[in-house]
C-alpha cells in the first residue's frame, strides 16, 4: 500500500510541475534544483536571491520594452489597446461634429492628445525601475503565485501617484505645444454653433495624463505576459540562467 500511494503522490508531483507556464515554471524549477544541490547551498539563501533577481531583471526588460513602445511615434495613436480617444463627456458633441463636416479637426484633436502621452512616456521609466529596486522577497513570491499580470499591477500600485506627479507637467505643456487645447477650443465653439449641441467642460490634463498612464501598464502587462510565457523574451544571461 506505501509504494502504492508513493506512486500516486510522485505521479501527483510530476503532473503538478506543468501547471505552471513560462516564467513561473522556470522559477519554481530553478529553486528545487538550488534547494537539493549542496552546490548551491553555502549560505541558505541563494535560491530567494536568485528569483528575487530573476523577477527584477525581467521586470526590468518589460519596463524599457514597454515604455520604448508607447513613446514612439504613434505608440499610443496606432495601438488599438490604448489609443486616446475623446473624452466619453464630448463624445456626442464630436459625433455631430464629424457628420456636419468637421471630422477632420476631430480626428487632429485626439492624435494631439496621444502626441502628448508619447512625449510624456518616459518619465515613467525611472520611477518604475526605482520601485523594482525596492521589491522584497516576500514581494517576489506573491507575484510569482499571481496571474499574468501580478507583477504590472503589484507597480502601478506603487508608483502611479508618482508617475501621475511626473506626466502631469509633461502632458500639460506639450497638449500646448501640439495644440490639444487650442483644439478643444475650437471644436466646442463649433458646437456651440449647432442647435441643441449642450457645451461640456472637460479637465484635460487630468484625462490625457490618466489615460497615458493606463495605457504605459498596459503595454508593461503585455510586456511581463511575454516574459513569463515566452522562452525568447528572456534576453539576458540572468534571465536564462534563472529560467532555463
Amino acid at each position: 500500500m506505501r509504494k502504492i500511494l508513493t506512486g500516486i503522490l510522485a505521479a501527483n508531483l510530476f503532473c503538478a510541475s506543468f501547471a505552471y507556464a513560462g516564467l513561473i515554471e522556470g522559477l519554481e524549477q530553478k529553486a528545487r534544483k538550488l534547494t537539493s544541490s549542496n552546490k548551491y547551498q553555502t549560505n541558505g539563501k541563494l535560491d530567494s536571491k536568485t528569483m528575487i533577481a530573476g523577477l527584477k531583471e525581467a521586470l526590468s526588460v518589460g519596463i524599457k520594452n514597454g515604455v520604448q513602445n508607447v513613446s514612439r511615434r504613434d505608440g499610443y495613436f496606432e495601438n488599438a489597446l490604448i489609443k486616446i480617444l475623446v473624452p466619453e463627456k464630448i463624445q456626442k458633441i464630436t459625433e455631430v461634429l464629424r457628420k456636419a463636416g468637421l471630422h477632420e479637426e476631430v480626428d487632429a484633436f485626439e492624435l494631439s492628445m496621444n502626441r502628448a502621452a508619447e512625449k510624456a512616456a518616459p518619465k515613467a521609466r525611472g520611477i518604475i525601475v526605482a520601485a523594482i529596486k525596492k521589491m522584497t522577497i516576500r514581494d517576489a513570491e506573491t507575484i510569482l503565485r499571481g496571474h499574468d499580470t501580478a507583477a504590472t499591477e503589484y507597480l502601478k500600485s506603487k508608483t502611479f501617484d508618482s508617475i501621475y506627479s511626473a506626466f502631469k507637467p509633461v502632458i500639460t505643456s506639450t497638449m500646448h505645444e501640439t495644440d490639444v487645447t487650442r483644439s478643444f477650443k475650437e471644436l466646442m465653439d463649433k458646437a456651440r454653433a449647432i442647435p441643441l449641441l449642450k457645451e461640456q467642460t472637460v479637465d484635460l490634463d487630468h484625462y490625457v495624463t490618466s489615460k497615458a498612464l493606463d495605457g504605459l501598464f498596459i503595454m508593461v502587462g503585455e510586456e511581463e505576459k511575454k516574459i513569463r510565457k515566452d522562452p525568447a523574451a528572456r534576453v539576458t544571461k540572468l534571465l536564462k540562467k534563472v529560467f532555463e
